[in-house]
Protein backbone atom coordinates (compact mmCIF):
# COMPACT_ATOMS: atom_id res chain seq x y z
CA UNK A 1 0.00 0.00 0.00
CA UNK A 2 1.27 3.93 -0.41
CA UNK A 3 0.70 6.17 1.88
CA UNK A 4 0.39 9.84 0.85
CA UNK A 5 0.47 12.79 3.50
CA UNK A 6 -1.46 16.08 2.08
CA UNK A 7 -1.02 19.46 3.43
CA UNK A 8 -3.31 22.09 3.24
CA UNK A 9 -3.32 25.81 3.66
CA UNK A 10 -6.41 26.99 4.30
CA UNK A 11 -7.59 30.50 5.10
CA UNK A 12 -8.68 30.36 9.07
CA UNK A 13 -12.74 31.19 7.70
CA UNK A 14 -12.46 28.17 5.65
CA UNK A 15 -14.70 25.10 6.07
CA UNK A 16 -15.13 23.79 2.97
CA UNK A 17 -11.81 22.66 1.72
CA UNK A 18 -11.41 20.33 5.02
CA UNK A 19 -14.70 18.87 4.02
CA UNK A 20 -14.45 18.37 -0.01
CA UNK A 21 -10.28 17.71 -0.30
CA UNK A 22 -10.47 14.41 2.13
CA UNK A 23 -13.83 12.95 0.72
CA UNK A 24 -12.35 13.40 -3.28
CA UNK A 25 -9.57 11.48 -1.79
CA UNK A 26 -11.96 8.64 0.30
CA UNK A 27 -13.67 8.17 -3.10
CA UNK A 28 -10.22 7.82 -4.68
CA UNK A 29 -9.28 4.55 -2.16
CA UNK A 30 -12.63 2.97 -2.44
CA UNK A 31 -11.87 2.22 -6.11
CA UNK A 32 -8.03 1.87 -5.42
CA UNK A 33 -7.19 -0.27 -1.83
CA UNK A 34 -3.68 0.31 -2.41
CA UNK A 35 -3.38 3.87 -1.82
CA UNK A 36 -4.09 5.55 1.02
CA UNK A 37 -4.30 9.59 1.92
CA UNK A 38 -4.37 11.66 5.00
CA UNK A 39 -4.47 15.52 4.92
CA UNK A 40 -3.09 17.73 7.02
CA UNK A 41 -4.11 21.17 7.03
CA UNK A 42 -2.63 24.49 8.31
CA UNK A 43 -4.91 27.54 8.61
CA UNK A 44 -4.19 31.24 8.03
CA UNK A 45 -6.09 34.19 8.75
CA UNK A 46 -8.78 35.63 6.80
CA UNK A 47 -12.30 37.08 7.24
CA UNK A 48 -12.92 39.45 4.51
CA UNK A 49 -12.13 38.77 0.79
CA UNK A 50 -10.61 41.89 -0.25
CA UNK A 51 -7.28 42.78 -1.58
CA UNK A 52 -5.66 44.28 1.48
CA UNK A 53 -6.75 40.93 3.44
CA UNK A 54 -5.67 38.67 0.77
CA UNK A 55 -2.53 39.69 0.25
CA UNK A 56 -1.88 40.07 4.11
CA UNK A 57 -2.80 35.79 4.26
CA UNK A 58 -0.55 35.59 0.99
CA UNK A 59 2.36 36.58 3.25
CA UNK A 60 1.71 34.77 6.46
CA UNK A 61 1.43 31.90 4.20
CA UNK A 62 5.15 31.19 4.71
CA UNK A 63 4.35 30.24 8.75
CA UNK A 64 1.93 27.31 7.64
CA UNK A 65 4.20 25.76 5.00
CA UNK A 66 7.11 25.75 7.62
CA UNK A 67 4.19 23.59 10.14
CA UNK A 68 3.01 21.39 7.16
CA UNK A 69 7.35 20.64 6.47
CA UNK A 70 7.06 19.49 10.03
CA UNK A 71 4.53 16.85 9.01
CA UNK A 72 6.91 15.45 6.24
CA UNK A 73 3.67 15.98 4.13
CA UNK A 74 4.30 14.95 0.55
CA UNK A 75 2.94 17.77 -1.70
CA UNK A 76 0.91 20.88 -0.38
CA UNK A 77 -1.70 22.53 -1.82
CA UNK A 78 -2.53 26.29 -0.96
CA UNK A 79 -5.53 26.43 -0.90
CA UNK A 80 -6.55 30.12 -2.19
CA UNK A 81 -7.65 30.76 -5.61
CA UNK A 82 -8.35 34.69 -5.90
CA UNK A 83 -5.58 35.44 -3.20
CA UNK A 84 -2.90 34.32 -5.87
CA UNK A 85 -4.46 35.66 -9.11
CA UNK A 86 -4.85 38.63 -7.31
CA UNK A 87 -1.07 39.00 -7.63
CA UNK A 88 -0.75 39.13 -11.28
CA UNK A 89 0.56 37.46 -14.43
CA UNK A 90 1.98 34.76 -13.62
CA UNK A 91 1.49 34.68 -9.75
CA UNK A 92 0.30 31.16 -9.24
CA UNK A 93 4.15 29.98 -10.24
CA UNK A 94 5.42 32.58 -8.35
CA UNK A 95 3.72 31.51 -5.72
CA UNK A 96 4.45 27.86 -6.10
CA UNK A 97 8.05 28.17 -6.05
CA UNK A 98 7.94 31.19 -3.19
CA UNK A 99 6.04 28.32 -1.01
CA UNK A 100 8.18 25.53 -2.25
CA UNK A 101 11.38 27.54 -1.08
CA UNK A 102 9.75 27.74 2.33
CA UNK A 103 9.31 24.23 2.70
CA UNK A 104 13.02 23.20 1.96
CA UNK A 105 14.18 25.98 4.23
CA UNK A 106 12.12 24.37 7.14
CA UNK A 107 14.01 21.14 6.76
CA UNK A 108 11.48 19.34 4.42
CA UNK A 109 10.77 20.16 0.40
CA UNK A 110 7.78 19.37 -1.42
CA UNK A 111 6.19 19.72 -4.15
CA UNK A 112 3.59 22.95 -4.07
CA UNK A 113 0.57 23.16 -6.01
CA UNK A 114 -2.04 26.24 -5.45
CA UNK A 115 -5.72 26.30 -6.71
CA UNK A 116 -5.24 29.36 -8.98
CA UNK A 117 -2.82 26.95 -10.67
CA UNK A 118 -4.58 23.72 -10.56
CA UNK A 119 -7.96 25.92 -11.66
CA UNK A 120 -5.56 26.48 -14.99
CA UNK A 121 -4.04 23.36 -15.46
CA UNK A 122 -7.46 21.48 -15.14
CA UNK A 123 -8.67 24.04 -18.24
CA UNK A 124 -6.34 23.18 -19.93
CA UNK A 125 -6.44 19.20 -19.29
CA UNK A 126 -9.72 19.63 -20.29
CA UNK A 127 -9.16 21.47 -23.69
CA UNK A 128 -11.44 24.19 -22.31
CA UNK A 129 -10.86 27.47 -23.93
CA UNK A 130 -13.91 29.28 -23.45
CA UNK A 131 -15.60 28.92 -20.02
CA UNK A 132 -18.34 30.04 -18.19
CA UNK A 133 -18.26 30.33 -13.98
CA UNK A 134 -19.88 31.41 -10.85
CA UNK A 135 -17.64 33.08 -8.01
CA UNK A 136 -18.96 34.03 -4.64
CA UNK A 137 -16.89 37.13 -4.75
CA UNK A 138 -17.21 40.95 -5.28
CA UNK A 139 -17.72 41.55 -8.73
CA UNK A 140 -13.82 43.09 -9.38
CA UNK A 141 -12.37 40.52 -8.25
CA UNK A 142 -14.03 37.97 -10.36
CA UNK A 143 -12.85 39.96 -12.81
CA UNK A 144 -9.86 39.52 -11.41
CA UNK A 145 -10.13 35.75 -12.12
CA UNK A 146 -11.20 36.44 -15.24
CA UNK A 147 -8.74 38.19 -16.48
CA UNK A 148 -6.25 35.62 -15.19
CA UNK A 149 -7.78 33.26 -17.24
CA UNK A 150 -7.60 35.36 -20.51
CA UNK A 151 -3.71 35.17 -19.46
CA UNK A 152 -3.66 31.75 -19.87
CA UNK A 153 -6.09 31.44 -23.17
CA UNK A 154 -9.03 30.52 -21.54
CA UNK A 155 -12.06 33.39 -22.18
CA UNK A 156 -14.97 33.32 -19.71
CA UNK A 157 -17.92 34.45 -21.92
CA UNK A 158 -20.18 34.62 -19.02
CA UNK A 159 -19.51 35.26 -14.95
CA UNK A 160 -21.96 35.30 -12.35
CA UNK A 161 -20.85 37.06 -8.93
CA UNK A 162 -22.56 36.26 -5.74
CA UNK A 163 -21.05 39.36 -4.44
CA UNK A 164 -20.34 38.19 -0.92
CA UNK A 165 -17.04 39.68 1.12
CA UNK A 166 -17.88 37.42 3.96
CA UNK A 167 -15.84 34.41 3.72
CA UNK A 168 -17.70 32.27 6.29
CA UNK A 169 -20.76 33.34 4.59
CA UNK A 170 -19.45 31.72 1.60
CA UNK A 171 -19.47 28.44 3.08
CA UNK A 172 -22.85 28.89 4.24
CA UNK A 173 -24.60 29.03 0.47
CA UNK A 174 -26.70 26.33 -0.19
CA UNK A 175 -24.74 23.97 -2.76
CA UNK A 176 -28.35 23.71 -4.24
CA UNK A 177 -28.24 27.45 -5.15
CA UNK A 178 -25.37 26.68 -7.40
CA UNK A 179 -27.42 24.31 -9.59
CA UNK A 180 -29.93 26.83 -10.18
CA UNK A 181 -27.61 29.41 -11.05
CA UNK A 182 -25.95 27.02 -13.72
CA UNK A 183 -29.40 26.49 -15.50
CA UNK A 184 -29.19 30.04 -16.05
CA UNK A 185 -25.93 30.22 -17.68
CA UNK A 186 -25.48 30.24 -21.11
CA UNK A 187 -23.61 27.33 -22.67
CA UNK A 188 -24.09 27.10 -26.56
CA UNK A 189 -20.82 27.59 -26.75
CA UNK A 190 -18.67 27.39 -24.39
CA UNK A 191 -16.41 23.93 -23.77
CA UNK A 192 -16.83 23.87 -19.53
CA UNK A 193 -18.45 25.33 -16.99
CA UNK A 194 -16.55 26.21 -13.72
CA UNK A 195 -19.18 25.89 -10.89
CA UNK A 196 -16.83 27.11 -8.20
CA UNK A 197 -14.09 29.66 -8.53
CA UNK A 198 -13.81 29.53 -5.10
CA UNK A 199 -12.68 26.64 -2.51
CA UNK A 200 -14.49 27.97 0.05
CA UNK A 201 -17.73 27.86 -1.92
CA UNK A 202 -19.72 24.14 -1.45
CA UNK A 203 -20.12 22.40 -4.58
CA UNK A 204 -18.73 19.02 -5.17
CA UNK A 205 -22.51 17.66 -4.55
CA UNK A 206 -23.89 19.32 -7.41
CA UNK A 207 -20.68 18.93 -10.00
CA UNK A 208 -22.31 15.32 -11.42
CA UNK A 209 -25.93 16.97 -11.35
CA UNK A 210 -24.91 20.11 -13.20
CA UNK A 211 -22.61 17.95 -15.51
CA UNK A 212 -25.31 15.99 -16.57
CA UNK A 213 -27.99 19.30 -16.53
CA UNK A 214 -25.62 21.54 -18.93
CA UNK A 215 -23.94 18.76 -21.41
CA UNK A 216 -20.67 20.06 -20.56
CA UNK A 217 -17.64 19.66 -18.30
CA UNK A 218 -18.17 21.22 -14.98
CA UNK A 219 -15.29 21.50 -13.07
CA UNK A 220 -14.45 23.83 -9.26
CA UNK A 221 -11.38 25.15 -7.91
CA UNK A 222 -11.58 21.74 -5.19
CA UNK A 223 -11.86 19.38 -7.85
CA UNK A 224 -8.75 21.09 -10.48
CA UNK A 225 -7.01 20.67 -6.60
CA UNK A 226 -7.46 17.03 -6.06
CA UNK A 227 -6.61 16.61 -9.71
CA UNK A 228 -3.14 18.15 -9.33
CA UNK A 229 -2.40 16.58 -6.06
CA UNK A 230 -3.22 13.13 -7.32
CA UNK A 231 -0.66 14.11 -10.68
CA UNK A 232 1.91 15.41 -8.74
CA UNK A 233 1.70 12.55 -6.73
CA UNK A 234 1.87 10.22 -9.48
CA UNK A 235 -1.67 8.35 -8.55
CA UNK A 236 -4.18 8.28 -11.92
CA UNK A 237 -6.47 11.12 -11.28
CA UNK A 238 -9.56 9.15 -10.85
CA UNK A 239 -12.10 10.00 -8.54
CA UNK A 240 -16.08 8.62 -8.84
CA UNK A 241 -18.88 11.29 -9.14
CA UNK A 242 -16.46 14.26 -9.12
CA UNK A 243 -17.09 15.39 -12.98
CA UNK A 244 -14.94 14.50 -15.98
CA UNK A 245 -11.63 16.09 -15.27
CA UNK A 246 -11.53 12.93 -12.38
CA UNK A 247 -12.81 10.61 -15.03
CA UNK A 248 -9.57 9.43 -15.54
CA UNK A 249 -9.25 5.84 -16.40
CA UNK A 250 -10.69 3.56 -14.13
CA UNK A 251 -7.66 1.66 -11.66
CA UNK A 252 -7.12 -1.86 -12.15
Amino acid sequence: MSGYRIGLVVPSSNTTMETEIPAMLRRRETVDPTVHFTTHASRVRLHQVTPDELARMNRAAVRCVAELADARCDVLAYACLVAVMCEGPGAHERAERRLGRAAGRAGHGMPVVTSAGALVSGLQALGARRVALIAPYLPPLTATVAGYLAGHGVRVTEAVSLSEPDNVAVGRIPTQRLVELADRLDVTDVDAVVLSACVQLPSLAAVPQVEARVGRPVLTAATATVHQLLTGLGVEPYVPNAGRLLAGAMPR
